[in-house]
């Protein structure tokens, strides 16, 4: 189904194939609708470039939202899975097995952490930051029972399950969903002086992204998060960084909170972890902090098994020399001269950090979704959030030709907007 109100406009710059109608007809007649796709039917992809079932080619300026950082199919991800698949894929940690260990030990070197506690999915890394966070709370800070409090921030993205819906201010994430997990303040985010009076006694944990994604590419302003490292170091608060989106290259750093001087307590990996070919995530922290957990609070069958620990070994790999990291920084800057360029054809605002923007369309000419589908046709893949911004991300793999590519598609599709508005 096209996005209500825009079938004359997606007609206009991209007409779907009848092979491709078809197709989406059929998923939307048997899958629930908890997605809202881009009218394209990929069928296969190599680093920076998918096709659809048409053989129409694309550049992935989104990268399954910072998923596929490296591109999809890497060759190196790609044969560490095939390796590890000859000899064992699971095992669940009822026994040690021979990727868990050195996959821990180079993790938490590159992240500058302690210890390291694996988990599948993002939500589920955060749940297990929550609930380490909790539990430090009770064991160490000797919080009184079932009194542990933990600041969010407002328009935070950290999952979808219960409870973290239960600390979103997002309507759609969170209506009708509760009742809800209590133990949780919403502040503004960005804004140290309101964090710092929401603390109380009870406080745990500051939970918080270092750059909200799903918000928009939302970047606090350069004090905030060393002031927030400051507050909570002086109240006995653990500092836990949600690194999942902004973690892992994207920004120009391993993390983002390098890029801004700061060392949290608790880093929180998933996403790119995995490669783009297996779910994988990691909640990693100092030793006093995860040395809290222990055996039987907390785990997962698939958590650490030795083929997700086998790509994460071959992701670590790919960062460790810094070179993704420099690239994505300097090549950060040239989308971001030829983004300051297009104010005059509708881009009213810009955040931007490394390979990572969030692009605020003119409401007047379009909204995001509008100018994502305008960009199909242009064979630029993206997505819009929150009505008119659009995210850009492609993987860190994409050269400076294909940063003016995708660029030149955006200044184009604005045209293409603009001109089927005037008419």
């Amino acid at each position: 189904m096209l996005h209500a109100g825009t079938e004359e406009l997606v007609a206009y710059t991209h007409a779907p194939s009848p092979r491709t109608q078809d197709l989406i007809g059929r998923e939307s007649s048997v899958l629930a609708h908890n997605y809202h796709p881009l009218p394209v039917v990929v069928k296969k992809a190599r680093a920076q470039w998918v096709w659809d079932v048409d053989g129409t080619k694309y550049l992935d300026c989104l990268a399954a939202y910072s998923a596929l950082n490296f591109g999809h199919q890497h060759p190196a991800l790609v044969r560490a899975v095939k390796k590890q698949l000859r000899t064992l894929s699971l095992t669940s940690r009822a026994v040690h097995n021979d990727q868990l260990g050195p996959f821990a030990e180079e993790l938490t070197a590159l992240v500058g952490q302690d210890m390291v506690l694996p988990m599948n999915t993002g939500a589920e890394a955060v749940e297990t930051a929550v609930k380490i966070a909790r539990a430090w709370g009770y064991r160490v800070k000797e919080v009184p029972s079932n009194r542990a409090h933990i600041i969010v921030a407002n328009n935070n993205f950290h999952g979808r399950t219960l409870g973290i819906v239960s600390f979103s201010t997002d309507p759609d994430a969170r209506d009708d969903f509760g009742p809800y997990l209590p133990g949780f303040t919403a502040v503004p985010y960005g804004d140290a002086d309101a964090l710092r009076q929401a603390i109380t006694k009870d406080t745990v944990a500051v939970l918080l992204e270092p750059i909200q994604g799903e918000a928009g590419i939302v970047i606090p302003p350069a004090d905030y998060l060393p002031e927030v490292r400051r507050i909570t170091a002086e109240n006995n608060v653990l500092f836990i960084a949600d690194e999942i989106q902004s973690g892992l290259g994207r920004t120009g750093a391993t993390l983002q909170v390098q890029n801004v001087g700061v060392q949290p307590d608790m880093v929180i990996m998933g996403k790119a972890l995995g490669g783009g070919l297996l779910p994988v995530s990691a909640v990693a922290g100092r030793a006093d902090v995860m040395g809290v957990i222990h055996p039987g609070q907390h785990g997962s069958t698939f958590g650490g098994n030795p083929l997700a620990a086998a790509v994460g070994r071959a992701v670590v790999k790919l960062l460790e020399p810094g070179s993704l990291q420099a690239s994505a920084k300097e090549l950060g800057r040239v989308m971001r001269e030829r983004l300051e360029s297009m104010g005059p054809r509708g881009v009213v605002g810009i955040r931007q950090e490394g390979l990572w923007a969030g692009v605020d369309i003119d409401p007047e000419l379009a909204t995001g979704r509008e100018v994502a589908e305008a960009l199909v046709g242009r064979g630029v893949l993206t997505k819009d959030t929150h009505g008119s911004t659009l995210r850009f991300a492609p993987p860190l793999i994409v050269t400076e030709r294909d940063v003016h590519f995708a660029m030149d598609q955006l200044e184009g599709a604005l045209g293409d907007v603009a001109a089927f508005r005037s008419h």
